[in-house]
């Protein structure tokens, strides 16, 4: 069989599954997501000892260690997938829905019910996590999968992808209901972005390169986010101790993802007594710092940041640091530099604090709070599909709601139009 024909067969047989997913019921699907959240936790060996094939070869080619940390099925990962499977279990199936019933003056009454979106298409690198994540979601929300992982997660992908399905056959669920393109060749996804007339939507994640290369050569719609560019603003009035704990987290605890902070601006004001108190912690983690003028100023051993440090996704322990003269200043620098993903503010002052929700237009925007929290499991979602910061359809970390639209649904008694 051509590459060609395997593709166009999968997304042949995702179309089919998916009526036939679209008419689930809760219960089928909940048992289903429960049966693959056990399956993860008793075949953690087999999926360590997969994932052992994909790190090996990752080593060999000298993956950075950020993305050797994204594609490691450690024992955390593996109950974190099973969780997520049973959280997604856990919440409220949103097809079927019924909203804004009312009545025309004609006697129709009109609303809105929610309905899958059909075939979604999710194309990713390095963490095979997004497998299951990807699966559950996609189910819960009556939707058919196709998943596309990177090429050093192939072994790791297509073991959770068969204890994935092991699952859904002893579930009522279709087969082709969860596929994963078994080929690591780029044509695959080229051959795969071709089919609007069997895929929906198309959600990548990964790197800027990924998504850019995604959105160029669809024929699909297509959910993107180029780059997590986040920031921290740390306002006059912040506690110095939350607003160190916070600015610590969101660039340190994992520096690799999407939601890590990589620009972290200080009021004018309480720079000198801020700074060197986070400069110490950065340091002793290994954090590189590159700063603005004002900063080298306070901090003497910080390198000079340059015009592009200021929109880099480092996905690593650096940071830029920059003093800036107020709230005005500070939300400037976010509309310039920023990428609509993840802001967040440390202060006291409740008027700032509502001022920067209201200003700032990112998708999600924090008070008091690290910015590692812009995350679809730690906001309620279960899990998360991807974030888009698009606007068009969904903004954000996108769950259950973000893998349906809503059709019209009218009824009547025998009005006619005149």
């Amino acid at each position: 069989m051509s590459l060609q024909d395997l593709i166009l067969n999968i997304a042949k047989g995702a179309r089919e599954a998916s009526r036939e997913v679209a008419r689930l019921g809760t219960a089928v699907k909940n048992n289903a997501l429960l049966a693959m959240a056990e399956g993860i936790e008793k075949n953690s060996g087999f999926l360590k000892k997969e994932n052992s094939k994909d790190l090996e070869l990752a080593e060999k080619k000298g993956l950075q260690k950020a993305m050797m940390e994204r594609l490691t099925l450690s024992d955390k990962v593996i109950k974190s997938m099973a969780g997520g499977l049973r959280e997604v279990a856990a919440l409220p199936d949103p097809v079927g829905e019924i909203t804004g019933m009312r009545t025309r003056p004609n006697g129709l009454r009109v609303g809105r019910m929610r309905i899958p979106l059909g075939v979604v298409g999710i194309i990713y690198e390095s963490r095979p996590n997004v497998t299951s994540d990807s699966a559950g979601l996609c189910l819960k929300s009556g939707n058919a999968v196709i998943l596309r992982g990177g090429s050093e997660a192939i072994n790791s992908n297509l073991a959770i992808s068969k204890v994935l399905s092991d699952a859904c056959k002893t579930s009522g669920v279709p087969e082709k209901a969860i596929q994963v393109i078994p080929t690591v060749e780029r044509e695959a996804m080229l051959e795969l972005l071709k089919l609007d007339e069997y895929v929906d939507l198309i959600i990548p994640r990964g790197g800027e390169g990924l998504i850019r290369f995604v959105v160029e050569h669809s024929k699909i719609p297509v959910i993107k986010h180029y780059k997590g560019v986040c920031h921290v603003f740390v306002d006059e009035s912040a506690d110095m101790g939350m607003a160190e704990k916070i600015a610590f987290n969101a660039k340190v605890e994992r520096p690799g993802v999407c939601n890590a902070m990589e620009t972290l601006l200080v009021h004018e004001n309480i720079a000198k007594e801020f700074l060197p108190r986070i400069h110490k912690k950065y340091t002793d983690a290994g954090v590189e710092m590159r700063g603005c003028p004002e900063t080298r100023r306070i901090l003497k051993d910080v390198k000079e940041a340059s015009e592009e440090d200021w929109s880099a996704e480092y996905l690593d322990l650096i940071v830029s640091i920059k003093v800036v003269a107020g709230f005005p200043d500070a939300v400037r620098h976010i509309e310039k530099y920023g990428s609509l993903h993840t802001e967040s503010i440390v202060t006291s002052d409740y008027s700032n604090a509502m001022r920067f929700v209201n200003e700032v237009n990112s998708s999600t925007v924090l008070v008091n709070a690290s910015t590692r929290f812009s995350d679809g499991g730690e906001l309620g979602l279960g899990a998360e599909i991807g974030i888009s910061t698009t606007k068009i359809h969904a903004f954000g970390p996108m769950g259950l709601e973000e893998l349906t639209t809503r059709k019209f649904i009218v009824f009547g008694e025998g009005q006619i139009r005149e």
